[in-house]
């Protein structure tokens, strides 16, 4: 029944890897689930609880739209990027113009939640009415071969980051870890290797065709972070969820606040500031899961010999509605996330993949405490590995016409160095329009292109 509905035999899988494939995205996102709590909660305890839950749901239900909506091996959760602005950005802006009022940190985590839900109902509404596909098809194609190349960078980025092989500092922002302070720094070193040995698995089981790979890897760097002392069982070890689930409906679970930020202060202001924030927000939504979703299926060879990729119309409305849905349970953004790759892959095809994958969303409630097990160090290997296959997709791109060599490379540059694929597309195509308009290349400018660069001038001004 499940083959027929998915079609997983004729996509030319099976249910042997399409569950491999749903838990490896599972683990290669689980970090989600904790992360997002620590960034919107900002060190409240009540917040973290209530978030961890909407975090939990609200990635289940996003999951299982695109599993039984759009039938396509994407998982969505709370996007890192998002919550970040959320948070840093967004929460900020608010309590700046109510300053007066002396606000909580749950206060203006309700007012801000709105901002979410607009964004959603924004993204659901040009999908409805077919705007949708024409910002995807003003898209130039160099732009969209580069798009899969910097999510992979993005990826790979991401995991050299959580494996702390990649620091900060103050000097070129970023650096190397310093492999020969092991006297000083012996843990974090201990970690960016047993990063660096999990890779070599992964790396030696696909060359010698072992399915599942990818989530061996995980397993296997897992063990090791145990036995070499790295990881360790935390204290007071416990299975009980009941505060996290008062928390949740006490502080998380519809309790938007859509009149707070204009009932105080200067309404001008309010108003100024709220719409940029939607704007920003819708903005990022939009191309951030338009471009996870085209790049890692055109990795994949998802994609049609028009240039489609199979379920992309239905994905980006799961995507949106899955946004609605989290900002309703207390949670930003819920999108589609890049960890989706390390599934697919896994050999991962269909709706198959998402099922298993948000199953194992709903069962992480329960068995919380065994998520906060599996170490950073381990799913790192995986975003590092997806994000070197995915690199092969720069060959498609033509740089042999400066005016479409640019674009395509800022596209690809942009996204690691700023921690956005969004960004990454924006430059892209500003740079686009900007270059073809002053080399008198107009011919080669859709109007969506310069409707869509425009906007996204206009959000990096208003923010």
């Amino acid at each position: 029944m499940l083959d027929n509905y998915f079609g997983i035999t004729k996509s030319g899988s099976s249910m042997r890897v399409e569950i491999l494939a749903g838990i490896t995205t599972f683990f290669a996102s689980a970090y989600i689930i904790l992360v997002n709590p620590s960034v919107l909660s900002q060190g409240e305890t009540n917040i973290f609880n209530g978030v961890f839950f909407a975090t939990c749901i609200g990635s289940a239900i996003g999951t299982f739209l695109m599993a039984f909506y759009a039938r396509i091996p994407f998982a969505q959760a709370p996007g890192m990027g998002l919550n970040a602005f959320f948070a840093y950005t967004a929460i900020p802006s608010i309590a700046a113009f109510l300053a007066t009022r002396n606000l909580s940190k749950a206060e203006l985590y309700h007012m801000a939640l709105p901002l979410v839900l607009y964004s959603g109902v924004i993204f659901i509404i040009i999908s409805a009415v077919g705007i949708r596909e024409k910002i995807i098809n003003g898209i130039p194609m160099n732009i969209k071969m580069a798009l899969t190349g910097g999510i992979g960078l993005f990826i790979a980025y991401l995991g050299l980051q959580n494996a702390g092989i990649i620091v900060p500092s103050p000097a070129t922002q970023v650096t190397l870890i310093n492999f020969a302070d092991y006297a000083g720094n012996s843990h974090a070193i201990h970690g960016a290797i047993l990063t660096l040995l999990g890779l070599f698995i992964i790396t030696i089981l696909s060359s010698l065709r072992v399915k599942g790979a990818v989530l061996l890897g995980i397993i296997i760097t897992t063990v090791l972070a145990f036995v070499t002392g790295y990881a360790t069982i935390p204290d007071h070890f416990s299975f009980d969820i009941s505060q996290q689930a008062r928390d949740f409906v006490d502080v998380s679970l519809f309790k938007l606040d859509f009149l707070g930020p204009f009932t105080h202060g200067n309404l001008g202001a309010a108003v100024g500031t709220m719409l940029a924030l939607i704007l920003a927000f819708a903005m990022v939504n939009i191309f951030d899961s338009m471009a996870t979703i085209f790049g890692v299926c055109q990795s994949a060879n998802m994609v049609e010999e028009n240039g489609e990729v199979r379920g992309l119309k239905k994905g980006l409305m799961a995507d949106a509605t899955g946004t609605a849905i989290g900002a309703l349970l207390g949670t930003s953004t819920v999108t589609t996330v890049v960890e989706s790759a390390t599934g697919i892959g896994e050999g991962g095809r269909t709706g198959m993949t998402s099922f298993v994958t948000g199953i194992l969303f709903l069962v992480a409630l329960v068995f919380a405490p065994l998520i906060v097990l599996i170490p950073s160090v381990a799913t790192a290997p995986a975003l590092i590995y997806v994000g070197c296959l995915m690199m092969g997709s720069i060959k498609a791109v033509d740089f042999s016409e400066p005016t479409d060599a640019v674009p395509a490379f800022l596209t690809i540059i942009m996204m690691p160095l700023t921690y956005s694929i969004a960004n990454g597309i924006a430059f892209g195509l500003i740079s686009f329009v900007v270059v073809k308009l002053l080399t008198g290349r107009t011919a080669e400018i859709k109007a969506p292109t310069v409707v869509v660069a425009a906007l996204f001038v206009l959000q990096f001004v208003l923010r």
